[in-house]
């Protein structure tokens, strides 16, 4: 009967299971360090293609941080990770799409207009 029980508590233990206080400590110093670094772009005064690729470089890096780790999404099945993250990539797909053809309908419309949208 003892066996049963050490048996089931050690199931227990294994479905609740704790992750180290110091992965959240350094998780936090690497999103402390990338937010810095995404104040710094500005600081510095960046401009252009540069600035926009090195804040949004950042902010894809803390997202995937977080998701991973404070949602706990490197621990899960590979299909609910699949089914939590495919939904927005193939938005940002069909957004891409939708800007290609807006480039293909305006320059359409400035070529039989003459120039003007």
């Amino acid at each position: 009967m003892e066996q049963v029980a050490a048996h089931a508590q050690a199931q227990v233990k294994e479905q609740h299971q704790q992750h180290p206080i110091r992965l959240y400590l350094v998780v936090w110093g690497f999103l402390f360090v990338l937010s810095a670094g995404s104040y710094f772009v500005d600081y510095v005064g960046l401009q252009g293609y540069l600035r926009w690729f090195l804040i949004l470089l950042f902010m894809i890096l803390k997202a995937g941080l977080i998701v991973a780790v404070f949602m706990h999404m490197a621990w899960e099945r590979l299909a609910l990770v699949y089914a939590i993250l495919l939904p927005p990539l193939l938005v940002l797909v069909f957004v891409a799409m939708m800007v290609s053809e807006s480039n293909y309908t305006i320059f359409t419309r400035m070529a039989v207009t003459g120039g003007a949208p």
